[in-house]
């Protein structure tokens, strides 16, 4: 699900996480990860060992992270082949499908929360919302030819999409025109091309994500206010019709089939919500999302939940 998102522009797979409760997780693994491999070239270089780097991959939760890695790319190809023309020759029925999606789903970080929403929260978390509905409203730039270079320096921001719910990696790729050049190199297997795109996410993800991680640590109930704030400002990009330059249509056509597609999308990730809540009651799934930065005393990462 995650690896489908990451291919639909509009849709983050951050906010999909969220949504299945593996977001934790997955910040938390990436961080151990991005952290794991810096400190393999700075203590290889200084003839420090590989210590600190094995006690970060041994606290990374391979049971969970690898099972999604492997669906998330498994997706990825399949998506690239399926998603992209479908795209194409439905947007109105697609981007209402996933409208609906992210819409129920706003109810995920609003419950995170917690309490009480204070005035100033709302205020953030609208400010949130505009910067994300103006983004989302840039018209798309003519398709690239890019040097493996600008790839990675692309890459290192759309990642950042992977781990920040509301932000999509594949309208940041559509806005400076590497969507389609990024898409023919999934399908034609470019490795050149694909290798400089994981480089750079690599980076992007070793940088943002640290910060991320000492945003929910320091400023837990802030950071999740932006989070619904992102999310609610990029249902601009999945308003079903739009023009070329991502303008804002009126409605026209089948809007019942629309709405219809709408509530779908709506209906299914409330049931998935549901079956959450009733998983945290029955104390199947953690109900909080943590992130761990230090590795484990013991080299594994600590029981939560």
């Amino acid at each position: 699900m995650i690896g489908a998102a990451e291919i639909v522009p509009g849709v983050s797979g951050g906010t999909i996480a969220l949504i299945v409760g593996v977001y934790g997780h997955l910040i938390d693994g990436a961080g151990h990860l991005a952290r794991g491999v810096a400190l393999i070239v700075a203590d290889g270089l200084r003839g420090r060992g590989l210590a600190r780097a094995s006690a970060h991959f041994r606290s990374v939760r391979w049971g969970v992270v690898l099972p999604i890695g492997v669906g998330m790319l498994a997706a990825i190809l399949v998506g690239a082949k399926l998603l992209a023309p479908l795209l194409e020759e439905h947007p109105v029925a697609t981007r209402a499908v996933f409208a609906g999606l992210i819409a129920a789903s706003l109810v995920v970080p609003i419950r995170m929360v917690g309490a009480r929403w204070r005035a100033r929260e709302i205020g953030i978390a609208l400010v949130a919302a505009a910067i994300t509905f103006a983004l989302t409203g840039l018209p798309p730039a003519g398709e690239a030819n890019p040097s493996l270079f600008v790839v990675a320096i692309a890459a290192a921001f759309a990642v950042c999409a992977l781990v920040l719910p509301g932000v999509s990696g594949s309208f940041l790729l559509l806005t400076v025109g590497m969507y389609a050049p990024t898409l023919a190199a999934v399908n034609d297997r470019n490795l050149g091309y694909l290798g400089a795109f994981i480089v750079g996410a690599m980076l992007g993800l070793g940088v943002f994500v640290s910060g991320l991680q000492w945003l929910l640590a320091n400023h837990h109930r802030v950071t999740l206010v932006i989070m619904t704030g992102l999310m609610l400002g990029s249902l601009r990009a999945l308003w079903p019709w739009q023009g070329s330059s991502n303008d804002l249509l009126a409605p026209s056509g089948d809007v019942v089939l629309v709405a219809a597609l709408f509530l779908g999308g709506a209906a299914l990730v409330t049931a998935l919500i549901i079956i959450e809540h009733r998983l945290v009651a029955r104390r199947l799934l953690a109900a909080d999302i943590e992130s761990d930065p230090v590795p484990d005393a013991a080299g594994h990462a600590p029981h939560r939940g």
